[in-house]
């Protein structure tokens, strides 16, 4: 809730100063911001009436879309925002494959396979009645999407200083966004084809053995780190951040929030699914104790499988 507070309040502020320094720009805040609010009021109106609070999850690979498409139609004479909306789409366009391809879409837009995380919080007795509901309102709806919007904020920076031409710090972006997408996608497939196998309960060539033996992924990039995916995803949107600096010549500014508390959602979430595979598989804590949860700082013993190859 206060990083919600605090993000409005800076959003405000921030808005003021783009329109008086560029009222094209000032004037792509105000429509992608009134997307997102329009966005979150329909995701939790939908989600409480379905009891189905997987809405945002359905539209996260594609309000960055609709945000680029949007301010590519308002500037389409900028080289930058063309590149940055090609990156954009193709990072969505991916990620909404894989988001459908685990059952995540349906035909009736409002159903589909809802996050098991979302079941989880439901039974917490903290989050009972008219709690869980002013949580899906603040965190499931609202925070997200507005998250979302914030770590898109490079492409009103890029419209902000539309006159700056192409550079190295564009091309390095590029380079990062691209490989990162590349690293989540290599991710995504290992975890689909894994959880597949698990499903069907099938013979298989030696791939994920010791992975469907323990019954969580360890194969892989997950000899190597804990979430590959999800480090994918940051730093995904940390590359992106690179636009705003390349576009304003300020290697801080005030659009780093975004990447920040994306960051800081993906290590609360990263720390909620862990506790939960805790409690499902045996192995889990010993894997948690030699694998890195994002970056393989630690060395690899013996083989890449260090103690839990052992057990």
């Amino acid at each position: 809730m206060n990083h919600l507070t605090f993000s409005l309040l800076s959003q405000l502020t921030l808005f003021q100063n783009i329109s008086t320094k560029n009222p094209l720009a000032g004037q792509l805040f105000v429509t992608l911001t009134s997307v997102m609010l329009i966005t979150a009021a329909v995701c939790f109106v939908i989600s409480e009436i379905t009891r189905n609070y997987s809405q945002v999850d359905k539209i996260w690979s594609i309000m960055p879309i609709v945000y680029s498409l949007i301010t590519l139609s308002n500037s389409p004479d900028s080289p930058r925002i063309w590149l940055m909306t090609f990156l954009v789409n193709l990072w969505g366009v991916r990620l909404s494959y894989n988001f459908h391809r685990k059952g995540g879409y349906n035909i009736v837009p409002w159903k589909g396979e809802e996050d098991y995380r979302w079941s989880v919080l439901r039974q917490n007795p903290a989050l009972k009645g008219i709690r869980f509901t002013l949580f899906n309102f603040f965190f499931i709806s609202l925070y997200q999407l507005f998250l979302i919007l914030l770590f898109c904020m490079q492409l009103v920076v890029a419209v902000e200083y539309s006159n700056v031409s192409l550079n190295f710090i564009d091309l390095l972006a590029t380079i990062l966004m691209a490989s990162f997408i590349l690293l989540e996608t290599i991710a995504d497939n290992q975890l689909f084809e894994f959880h597949l196998l698990k499903k069907q309960k099938v013979e298989t060539d030696g791939r994920f053995s010791l992975s469907l033996q323990n019954g969580f992924m360890y194969d892989g990039l997950w000899k190597y780190v804990r979430h590959p995916n999800f480090i994918g995803e940051q730093l995904t949107w940390v590359s992106f951040y690179l636009f705003g600096v390349a576009a304003s010549g300020q290697w801080i500014n005030w659009t780093l929030s975004g990447p920040i508390l994306l960051i800081l959602l993906f290590v609360g979430s990263s720390d909620f699914t862990e506790s939960i595979s805790l409690k499902k598989y045996p192995l889990y804590d010993e894997y948690r104790e030699t694998v890195p949860r994002y970056f393989p700082f630690k060395k690899i013993l013996k083989n890449d499988y260090l103690k839990i190859n052992k057990l």
